[in-house]
């Protein structure tokens, strides 16, 4: 039997009380990427297995929140010509990678440690460290960062202007002045997260931020004053995820097995949230949620890993489902015409969106663990189509990876080297939440 206790500390997506996880095999293979809606699969995954031997130690440069960091660098040569494959990885001692956040040359990584790392060129940059509760979300707001927590807290921290290197924490959500205040008035708005923090997102307009909780709510923050302005119980089990969509939309996905949708409206100088459409109820876990980068699809993958979606210019009716996945979703990103799938398989679906269908077009396998989240940046040096994607999984690692939004590149990714050391055994649950009495980890075939 698991520790479901423990296992729910550790993890992302909680299991619920009834819930038996059961282990990714590590044998198994995904069957061939398939979509409901006349997409077909093209090419042959690259076979990256982990490269790069003799790892360079952290060059102690930068700033660190811990005098030696637990991380070490593998990246390969510059390449002179682009192709989708493996880049590297980044390699952390000790943990596992619950959160991603890029932009630009940074890339922000959160774990179990508490400490929020920040890389620039594929090289610690800086870092930083909060008094309490493990990283599960990382969103980046201009200077502002704002990270999300076990102990169900979102702090702020800003980049320092005379040192970009330097990170500060300037807020705590909520803050301590509007926790006095609400314990006094019983009639406001409850403001604080009494589960795990487990995403978040920010509205087309940057003006507000939305928390998800396995509290079963999600809450609307005011971004320029830190004001919760609404709290809604939005499911009736966790909320694995939120993303603010368009058309003054919001949506959620839950463990309950749905994905809903909310309507944003203007009141006076306020704002104000209201359900709109569910858009899908299911008997297994919702677990991730992405709109792409145009704002016209939503896509949301769950247990049974299958990625769902609903596109705008049809009233969001169901466009499909991409069938690439042995085991569960855990996390979904977009760019460009581009879709990404991180499952508990250990791959990561490559997907190509042409007009109405979806192309599979590789599989980038090297993973050790379930790949836990994911982030996509321009690659500016590959040229217009290329992207930079970065995966972090319960392997301990992050994996960097070019991509190409064009036609697969025919020429081969670089030889990998020689790989020292097996692959770290990862841990025996996954951590998203179902509300039924055991985690359908099965491929479903069915359609939706």
């Amino acid at each position: 039997m698991l520790q479901h206790s423990a296992d729910q500390e550790e993890y992302s997506f909680r299991l619920s009380s009834t819930s038996e996880a059961i282990p990714a095999s590590h044998d198994d293979r995904p069957p061939p990427p398939t979509s409901d809606a006349g997409s077909t699969c093209s090419g042959t995954p690259w076979d990256q297995s982990p490269p790069f031997s003799n790892p360079s130690s952290w060059d102690g440069v930068s700033a660190s929140p811990l005098s030696k960091s637990p991380w070490s660098s593998h990246v390969a040569p510059e390449s002179s010509y682009a192709y989708t494959g493996l880049m590297g990885s980044l390699v952390r001692e000790e943990g596992h990678i619950y959160s991603l956040a890029a932009s630009g040359d940074l890339l922000y990584t959160g774990s179990d440690s508490k400490n929020i790392r920040v890389w620039k060129n594929q090289k610690e940059f800086s870092g930083f460290k909060s008094n309490s509760g493990l990283v599960k979300a990382i969103i980046i707001a201009g200077e502002r960062i704002f990270s999300g927590h076990q102990d169900g807290k979102i702090r702020v921290w800003k980049v320092s202007g005379k040192d970009p290197s330097v990170h500060k924490r300037v807020g705590t959500l909520p803050t301590f002045k509007a926790k006095i205040k609400s314990s006094f008035n019983p009639e406001t708005i409850w403001i604080k997260h009494v589960d795990a923090i487990s995403s978040l997102s920010l509205s087309e307009d940057k003006s507000l931020l939305y928390s998800a909780s396995w509290d079963k709510t999600i809450k609307i923050w005011r971004v320029s004053d830190s004001k919760c302005l609404e709290s809604i119980s939005a499911h009736d089990d966790a909320v694995n995820s939120v993303v603010a969509g368009f058309d003054g939309l919001v949506f959620t996905g839950s463990a309950d097995g749905s994905v809903k949708a909310w309507r944003r409206e203007m009141q006076g100088k306020g704002t104000k949230h209201f359900f709109s459409q569910t858009l899908l109820k299911q008997e297994c876990a919702v677990t991730s949620l992405a709109v792409d980068p145009s704002a016209t699809v939503l896509y949301s993958g769950s247990s049974d890993g299958l990625v769902n979606f609903w596109e705008r210019d049809k009233f969001l009716s169901h466009g499909g489902v991409l069938r690439g996945h042995k085991l569960a979703v855990l996390c979904i990103a977009t760019a460009g015409n581009l879709v990404l799938s991180g499952s508990a398989d250990m791959n990561i679906c490559v997907w190509r969106r042409v007009e109405r269908d979806h192309v599979c077009f590789s599989i980038l396998t090297g993973h050790g663990g379930p790949v836990k989240c994911l982030a996509v940046e321009d690659d500016n040096s590959g040229g217009e189509g290329q992207f930079m994607v970065y995966s972090g999984s319960l392997d301990k690692s992050v994996k960097i990876w070019r991509v190409s939004g064009q036609a697969a590149a025919a020429m081969p990714p670089p030889p990998p080297q020689e790989n020292h050391g097996s692959a770290p055994a990862i841990p025996s649950a996954l951590s998203f939440s179902s509300n039924k009495g055991s985690s359908r980890m099965t491929q479903s075939r069915r359609k939706h």
